[in-house]
């Protein structure tokens, strides 16, 4: 009886550990499931209507899962230059990736056409990158990573991570976590990639 009793005992506070858990990441204010952004192709045109020449092929290009790795990503900078740019380094096995998604799918498609956006995937089976991109549709493509060759040159901690270059070429800033927030993820753009000074949001 008395083991049992412990047994029980060790059940309830187990579940009053998980509620406990389940609450304190509800009170956080982050979803726990976070919602991919919704826009009707037609949405989506009109609001990269007019992008500069170099985005457009971006555009062009939306949800693309690309080879070449260092070198090919390298080429494209080297094409983006004169235009602010956002690296966005994920993979579906993140689980920080997917909370960020959403994030990166608004602020891409806001900003599309003053800002280029260019993913790596990075050691992804093609399953998982492209069951990914089902669920959290870009406007942009991303190039494959299937050995870390991105990864290691950029000497990324982990995934994801956000790089921001100058519309000189220049690497302004690397980002270590996720953006759970549009604004967030906005702040710096402005801050890093555009120059701009950005008074800290509360």
């Amino acid at each position: 009886m008395r083991t049992a009793g412990l047994f029980v005992l060790v059940i309830l506070i187990g579940l009053a550990l998980g509620v406990g858990l389940k609450q304190a990441t509800q009170d956080d204010g982050l979803p726990e499931r976070p919602e991919a952004v919704s826009a009707s192709a037609e949405e989506i045109r009109g609001k990269l209507a007019g992008s500069p020449a170099p985005l457009a092929a971006l555009h062009a290009q939306a949800d693309e899962l690309l080879p070449g790795e260092e070198r090919a990503l390298r080429e494209r900078l080297a094409d983006l230059k004169g235009h602010p740019v956002v690296v966005n380094v994920w993979a579906s096995w993140c689980g920080p990736c997917n909370e960020e998604a959403p994030a990166f799918q608004r602020v891409s498609l806001d900003r599309g056409r003053e800002v280029a956006f260019v993913g790596v995937n990075l050691k992804d089976s093609r399953s998982g990158a492209q069951s990914f991109l089902r669920r959290y549709p870009a406007t942009y493509p991303s190039y494959e990573d299937p050995d870390g060759e991105i990864f290691n040159a950029y000497r990324l901690a982990g995934a994801p991570a956000t790089i921001f270059y100058t519309p000189a070429g220049e690497k302004a800033f690397t980002r270590q976590g996720p953006y759970r927030r549009a604004e967030d993820l906005e702040r710096d753009i402005d801050r890093y990639a555009l120059g701009r000074n950005v008074t800290e949001a509360g």
